[in-house]
């Protein structure tokens, strides 16, 4: 009899070795439940959690999970009316809010660090007739990957994170029964350090029972972390990866964010990945994204330039980046406007975009300048030159903020797009402006007809309308503090 996996046409001799020794490893260290994850829209993990003796089962038939679970919006409201007659005739295959299958990856299993007898596995849905889910982000970027691929390169991305985490005072308001909300709100906290002196060792000092849960989570699930910081704003801390292929990264994005909030969680601090907590003292946090593109066959970095193009200036780009990598650093900047929602992609997140803020405000780059949206990294023979994107905010969903990169960039390489002169004002209004909202973002994206067509007319469409479903409900809030902390704060 034909499995699931089978009909999606997954399943290998590597695949069922592996599945078999991971079988072997659930009983023979007394594993008792296994959580199967999946990404949703907005970088949440969502899932299901079975016993052990269900996980063959589930390698090769899958978990099913509610369809609509893809067309929530950060509320956990459902954006499209899927019991109405023709409320899904632009999504075939969610009808009805029916079944799909998570399937998960063997090669993905972990054992996690804060939960007794409990694994993880990775998984991504797809349709009950073995067809993948093509509105799964996941599978959006390695659509995007697969287009370098084909190539012969493949993306690098180191990751720089910064967020937020407190001490947890009193849940009440948050586990109330007669205060219950939807979406719920937060707990009360405090700060783990006072903040406004960035790096200063006593204030980590003061954070390290809270920094130390970070480092033993991450390292314990083989995450590829190389430092931990105290950043500028109050309790907002940094945590700083090395580089990995970008699927690796995207995936290690999702799984640091879901597994420190918990292990936190449980130690009785917050940990928030919102942009801008809610509090009026405080720094906004961002995502910077190092990136650049080598050779599959040898390695090569395709950024390195072995010497300055001849009559460069130090304000060109053709100074320390290879021609390739000036036209990447050129489709970065045509696609900025249309790109930013998917690397800001909350209400909260554009509160980031003010100047003077070491954050982006304008489409321009800067060789080494933290004002600018993209800086570049390196001098010719700099086998680690790059350029870090710094419009992402860090509760961005990483398979759409890296799909987006590749996209845009691809395009500036295959239309050999020149870069503009390296700005040293970063903040001067006279420059194209980033968009200032959620609503102008997404139109933003509408106009540009590039991306929209790489991503694809279904799942632009989509995506429009489970964001600016978010976008309507935080125009019509009364409060929108509240709305942000119970959206966000507590959730993100």
């Amino acid at each position: 009899m034909t499995t699931f996996a089978e009909s999606c046409g997954v399943q290998d001799t590597h695949r069922e070795s592996i599945s078999e020794r991971i079988l072997q490893q659930v009983q023979t260290t007394g594993v008792e439940l296994i959580r199967v994850g999946w990404c949703d829209l907005h970088g949440v993990v969502r899932g299901k959690t079975i016993v052990a003796s269900s996980l063959q089962r589930a390698f090769d038939d899958g978990i099913g999970m509610v369809s609509t679970l893809l067309l929530k919006d950060t509320s956990d409201r459902t954006a499209f009316e899927v019991f109405s007659p023709g409320g899904t005739d632009s999504l075939p295959g969610f009808a009805q809010g029916n079944n799909v299958l998570l399937l998960p990856d063997p090669e993905s299993y972990l054992e996690l660090p804060w939960a007794d007898s409990t694994g993880w596995l990775r998984a991504q849905p797809w349709f009950l007739d073995g067809s993948p889910v093509e509105l799964d982000t996941r599978r959006v970027l390695q659509d995007a990957i697969e287009n370098l691929t084909r190539q012969g390169i493949s993306m690098q991305c180191g990751l720089e994170v910064e967020f937020h985490i407190y001490k947890i005072e009193d849940t009440t308001a948050q586990m109330n029964p007669e205060l219950a909300n939807w979406p719920g709100d937060a707990p009360q906290v405090s700060m783990i350090h006072p903040g406004y002196s960035l790096l200063n060792e006593s204030w980590f000092d003061m954070a390290e029972p809270a920094l130390r849960i970070v480092q033993n989570t991450a390292q314990a699930l083989g995450l590829p972390l190389t430092s931990l910081e105290v950043e500028m704003g109050p309790s907002q801390v940094e945590a700083v990866f090395d580089v990995t292929d970008a699927l690796t990264a995207a995936d290690n994005m999702v799984l640091f964010r879901n597994s420190v909030k918990q292990a936190l969680r449980r130690a009785g601090f917050h940990a928030t990945f919102m942009c801008r907590p809610p509090f009026p003292n405080i720094m906004s946090s961002g995502w910077h994204l190092h990136q650049s593109m080598v050779d599959l066959t040898s390695g090569r970095n395709l950024f390195q330039r072995t010497s300055p193009a001849p009559g460069s200036t130090a304000l060109d780009a053709s100074h320390s980046l290879s021609d390739l990598g000036e036209h990447y650093l050129a489709g970065l900047l045509e696609h900025a406007r249309g790109m930013t929602v998917f690397c800001t992609p909350t209400t909260n997140g554009f509160g980031r975009f003010s100047s003077k803020a070491l954050a982006p405000q304008s489409v321009v780059w800067g060789r080494d300048n933290r004002g600018a949206m993209l800086r570049v990294i390196g001098q010719c023979g700099d086998a680690s030159t790059r350029i870090e994107n710094r419009l992402g905010e860090s509760g961005a969903n990483p398979y759409l903020y890296m799909a987006s990169q590749i996209y845009a960039g691809l395009d500036g390489i295959e239309r050999k797009l020149r870069a503009p002169s390296a700005t040293q004002d970063p903040y001067n209004r006279s420059a194209q402006q980033l968009p200032s909202s959620l609503g102008e973002a997404l139109i933003a994206l509408a106009e540009d007809t590039v991306l929209a067509s790489q991503f694809g007319p279904h799942f632009i469409a989509y995506y429009n309308t489970v964001k600016s479903a978010e976008a309507h409900r935080f125009e019509q809030a009364k409060d929108k503090i509240n709305f942000q902390r119970r959206e966000y704060f507590s959730r993100i």
